[in-house]
C-alpha cells in the first residue's frame, strides 16, 4: 500500500513547518508550499526522501494548481490538504489601514483557501475521496481591534469550508477546520509588538507550542476528525487536547 500524501501551504514555519514533521513522522509523504523557498528547502531536506518543497504563492490560483499537478506527477495521489498558510498584517485600525495591504490580507488568507480548495477538489473526487482542513481562528468569530481584515479573511474562510462541505460531503471528501487558539509562532511576535489589543497582552507563556495544533491536524486526517466534518474543531477543548495526546 503506497504512503498517503498531504499537501501543507504555509509550510515555511510555525503551524505549517510543525505539521510537515508530525505527518512525516506518521509515515506521510508531505509537499512543502511556501512563499519562501530556502526555508522548504532546509525542511523538505530535514525530512528527507518523503517531503519536497514546492514554491507556491496561494494568492495566485494557477500558483496553487501547478504545485498540486507536480505533487500528483511525482507520488500520484493527494490524500490531504492543509490550507494553513496566512498574515496578520496589516495590523491597523480601519481609519489608518493601507487599502492594498488590506486587500492583500483578505486574498491570501479567503482567496488562498479557495484557490487550494479549487485545485485539489477535482483530484481529490477523482481519486475516490480525500480531507480539506482549514486551519481557522478564534478572530473568525470574535472581532479584535487592528485585525480588520484578519478577522474578516477567517470568517469568510469558516463560511467557504462549510460551503465547500455542504456540496462535497457527499462526494466522499472530509472537508472541516481546526482553530488551534494562540500558539506560540512568529505571527505572535508581531502581535506581541504590535500592542493594539488583548491577545497583544497576553503572556507568551500562555501560548501552546505548534506541535499541538500539528497534532491536531493528523489526528483529523484519521477516524478522529469523521464527527467534525463540516465542522470546526477547537483546540481550546480539553477533550479533543485529550484525543490527540497532548494532556493526561
Amino acid at each position: 500500500m503506497h504512503a498517503k500524501t498531504v499537501v501543507i501551504t504555509g509550510a515555511s514555519r510555525g503551524i505549517g513547518a510543525a505539521s510537515a514533521r508530525e505527518f512525516a513522522k506518521a509515515g506521510w509523504r508531505v509537499a512543502l508550499l511556501a512563499r519562501s523557498t530556502s526555508e522548504i528547502c532546509a525542511l523538505a531536506d530535514e525530512i528527507g526522501a518523503n517531503a519536497i518543497a514546492l514554491t507556491c504563492d496561494v494568492a495566485h490560483y494557477e500558483s496553487m494548481q501547478a504545485a498540486l499537478q507536480t505533487v500528483l506527477s511525482k507520488w500520484g495521489r493527494i490524500d490531504a490538504l492543509i490550507n494553513n498558510a496566512g498574515v496578520i498584517d496589516p495590523i491597523a485600525r480601519i481609519e489608518d489601514a493601507d487599502a492594498g495591504r488590506w486587500a492583500e490580507a483578505i486574498t491570501v488568507n479567503l482567496t488562498g483557501v479557495f484557490n487550494g480548495m479549487r485545485a485539489a477538489i477535482p483530484v481529490m473526487k477523482a481519486a475516490g475521496g480525500g480531507t480539506i482542513i482549514t486551519v481557522s481562528s478564534g478572530a473568525a468569530r470574535n472581532p479584535l481591534e487592528g485585525w480588520s481584515a484578519y478577522c474578516s479573511a477567517k470568517a469568510g474562510a469558516a463560511m467557504l469550508t462549510r460551503a465547500a462541505h455542504l456540496e462535497e460531503g457527499g462526494n466522499g471528501l472530509r472537508i472541516m477546520g481546526m482553530s488551534p487558539g494562540t500558539v506560540a509562532t512568529d505571527m505572535q511576535v508581531r502581535i506581541k509588538a504590535s500592542g493594539i489589543n488583548p491577545v497583544s497582552a497576553l503572556d507568551p507563556a500562555v501560548h501552546i507550542p505548534a506541535d499541538w495544533p500539528a497534532k491536531c491536524l493528523l489526528w483529523m486526517c484519521g477516524p478522529g476528525g469523521d464527527a467534525w466534518l463540516g465542522e470546526e474543531v477547537s483546540l481550546r477543548d480539553q477533550g479533543i487536547r485529550r484525543a490527540i495526546g497532548v494532556v493526561e
